[in-house]
């Protein structure tokens, strides 16, 4: 891959699983390496994990920022381009769901910090990455964590499925934008990847089983895996790229989604059973 040497960096959502992979492959292919999240102590220990493969010469540093502040995003953004006065790359990482359920049963204020966490985040990325690579002279790539879910049916996922489709055509629109000042913008669709956060998922269970059936390549993705797409439309060798949303997913995109009323099921009744006439 072309060398990515001296670059500087910003991974938002870095103290653990994609994010934390993305930005090790990072340093440890030369980029200087700014990890911010909403929790010092997950990112400190991020830090001296990344710093031991990081390659001689490499930055590696954190803040602590919430994507959804802008000014802890605007932060986030000086902080990483201080190294060398330049940010040459941003993978908006950070994201998740507050709620799951029937969006005909769900409650606003989980869908509601949902979108402001993978939408409003994403957004905040793009407005102060943007301007930080525009300003410097143009150049850069930003990169957008959306999901599988942002692009089929995911049954009692919707909200977080509807932000992740909405971050889809923010990057496309930004994409557009910015490529006057050769600013490039994509977003990755993961699907069902091992980190911490899914374990409980991929672990086992009835809705490991009705996920695997889905993906053509018959497993869960490593966050590694993910890191890898990220570094190259970060790097040098996808500067004809923007505008695009990638599928790393194993193939599930071929097939459908998967149906999170399954884990619901297995701690209690059918999610919709409420909605359902008495009698």
């Amino acid at each position: 891959m072309a060398s990515i040497q001296g670059f500087a960096t910003l991974v938002t959502g870095g103290g653990s699983g994609i994010g934390e992979a993305a930005a090790a492959k990072l340093a440890a292919d030369g980029a200087h390496v700014t990890i911010c999240g909403r929790t010092e102590e997950k990112l400190v220990g991020a830090v001296e994990r990344i710093s031991a493969g990081a390659a001689d010469g490499v930055t590696v540093q954190h803040i602590v920022a919430d994507v959804t502040s802008e000014p802890d995003v605007e932060a986030a953004v000086a902080t990483a381009a201080s190294i060398t006065g330049r940010l040459d790359g941003l993978f908006a990482c950070a994201g998740g769901s507050t709620g799951m359920g029937p969006l005909a049963t769900a409650e606003l204020d989980a869908i509601r910090s949902t979108m402001e966490l993978n939408y409003i985040g994403t957004f905040l990325c793009l407005k102060h990455g943007g301007q930080q690579m525009a300003k410097q002279g143009g150049g850069g790539s930003i990169v957008g964590c959306s999901s599988h879910a942002g692009h089929d049916s995911m049954r009692c996922l919707g909200g977080y499925g509807g932000a992740k489709a909405g971050l889809d055509h923010l990057c496309r629109v930004s994409a557009d934008e910015m490529g006057r000042f050769g600013v490039r913008v994509n977003s990755v669709q993961p699907g069902i990847v091992a980190t911490e956060l899914m374990g409980p998922i991929t672990g086992g269970g009835a809705l490991l089983d009705d996920y695997l059936p889905q993906i053509p390549l018959g497993r869960v993705g490593e966050p590694e895996e993910i890191a890898e797409m990220v570094r190259f439309l970060i790097g040098p060798e996808s500067s004809w790229i923007t505008g695009q949303a990638f599928a790393v997913d194993g193939g599930q995109n071929l097939r459908r989604g998967a149906d999170y009323g399954t884990l619901l099921r297995e701690f209690g009744a059918d999610p919709l059973d409420e909605l359902a006439p008495e009698g």
